[in-house]
């Protein structure tokens, strides 16, 4: 296989390269753009090499400039079967990732792409390269096609009906995968495509537990083990079972600690505040801590503006992500969400308390009836101050647990006093006030989005409140 032809070069030692924004020539797709996708179907009468543009194409751009992208791959070969579908979809990540000047993130409809404007002086200035690139990496990288043929949306009309073809597609193939269970199988399995963006991070993908960015279930997964063993999806045997409510298996503990050199050594599936699952970078959701209320919101990278902690999506990313290990912001896909599996060692679905109100109304049906209308969105509660009087006018269950009555301040508690070497702790957003001269006036100090690292800590509750007489 030869790139010689093309005007950039095209390996993996480019994964990983990052574009800024003054770097870039155009982005497609991404959180400011409303529709985009990539598909991969089998489809046996493909016209192999075939490379089709529905909308301008990158010379016809302007720099600067977002547009839609849809990348749509069909792909040919006697052994092919739909199971595997969704595994060569996730390798358009990667493949784009191979062309130097060319930066990919995420997956099916949150894909994001920016093309650099060194890339484009030199030439590559048609997705007709792209997708000729594609083709030929999808048939050298994975001998089972055959054939291969691409097509890009890059049009607002034109992207519109392969875009609902893809939602359907998507929707189905979740579906499927929400029938089965941990517990009904025997063997798990890992992923690392991701590692060229978050080296210590590898992804267990369980029935309960769909990849991180959602695009691989435990179907796929086995699918792709069993064609490419020695691929970026591997089995992962469960062994023994070391704590059947937080989800440490003998087998992940294992995985994880070899796939991250050593980094992580343990990881609890069904927790984010304990030993939690490493994130990647395309995670489809991040599930975070409120310690004013002992429970935990969720938002989705479409969210428009700030969760009920003041950070928008993009700053719980940035130090969610990267393959580590940080309790309290969890990199989670929306799949998740609807297990019976879901953080069940923190409390479960009981716990959530906010969520944006997009990602509530699309898996309302996945959660418990009786608490669907008292998790709160941004429509209900615009700050953490007024989340309190919400959920006990609701009578959320949180309200009567011993956490949420010791973080509200509505009970005595004895003092307690913990130390850990190393600690973080997750925070909610933290104000302080700096008095001016005499002690009076000054101005307020607002930390978000801050992490916080020391060798010991050491917390006390402090009751504010007078002690009675």
């Amino acid at each position: 296989m030869s790139f010689s032809d093309m005007p950039v070069d095209v390996g993996p030692v480019y994964e990983g390269e990052r574009i800024r924004g003054n770097q870039m020539y155009v982005e497609l797709g991404g959180p400011k753009i409303d529709k985009k996708f990539e598909l991969v179907r089998v489809n046996q009468k493909v016209e192999d090499g075939k490379v089709t543009i529905h909308g301008p194409d990158l010379k016809d751009m302007e720099q600067g400039s977002r547009y839609p992208i849809g990348i749509f791959v069909e792909v040919a070969g006697k052994e092919l079967e739909e199971d595997l579908e969704a595994v060569f979809e996730r390798r358009i990540h990667e493949f784009c990732n191979f062309v130097n000047g060319i930066m990919h993130l995420n997956q099916r409809y949150t894909n994001w792409m920016r093309v650099s404007i060194q890339a484009f002086e030199k030439g590559l200035n048609s997705f007709e390269m792209l997708g000729t690139i594609l083709i030929r990496l999808f048939k050298a990288e994975l001998p089972i096609i055959e054939k291969a043929q691409v097509t890009f949306y890059t049009d607002a009309k034109m992207i519109e009906e392969p875009h609902a073809m893809a939602m359907n597609i998507y929707n189905a193939r979740d579906e499927r995968a929400r029938g089965l269970h941990d517990e009904d199988v025997d063997m798990f399995y890992g992923c690392v495509l991701c590692q060229s963006f978050a080296p210590t991070h590898a992804c267990c993908i369980t029935p309960d537990r769909t990849s991180l960015c959602g695009s691989i279930n435990w179907f796929d997964a086995r699918a792709a083990a069993k064609v490419d063993p020695k691929g970026p999806l591997f089995e992962v045997p469960p062994g023994e079972c070391y704590n059947k409510e937080a989800g440490e298996f003998e087998g992940i503990n294992e995985m994880i600690k070899k796939r991250s050199l050593g980094e992580i050594e343990r990881i609890y599936l069904y927790s984010g505040m304990e030993y939690p699952h490493t994130s990647c970078g395309c995670f489809e959701a991040i599930d975070f801590y409120i310690p004013e209320i002992d429970g935990h919101g969720i938002i989705d990278r479409n969210h428009d503006g700030p969760a009920i902690n003041g950070l928008p999506f993009s700053a719980m990313a940035n130090q969610t992500g990267g393959g580590k290990q940080m309790a309290g912001f969890n990199g989670i896909s929306i799949q998740y969400i609807g297990s019976p599996k879901y953080q069940q060692y923190d409390g479960g679905q009981a716990t959530i308390v906010w969520m944006g109100k997009a990602l509530k109304d699309r898996v309302a049906e996945f959660l418990p009836a009786d608490l669907v209308d008292k998790i709160a969105t941004e429509e209900d509660v615009q700050e953490i101050n007024g989340l309190q009087a919400w959920l006990e006018e609701k009578k959320h269950p949180i309200i009567e647990t011993d956490g949420y009555k010791a973080a509200v301040g509505g009970e005595e508690e004895e003092e307690e006093e913990y130390e850990g070497e190393g600690a973080m702790v997750p925070m909610g957003t933290q104000s302080f006030m700096i008095p001016g001269a005499g002690g009076a006036g000054g101005f307020k100090i607002i930390l978000k989005n801050c992490k916080i690292h020391a060798e010991s800590v050491i917390i006390k509750k402090i009751d504010s409140k007078p002690k009675r007489k």
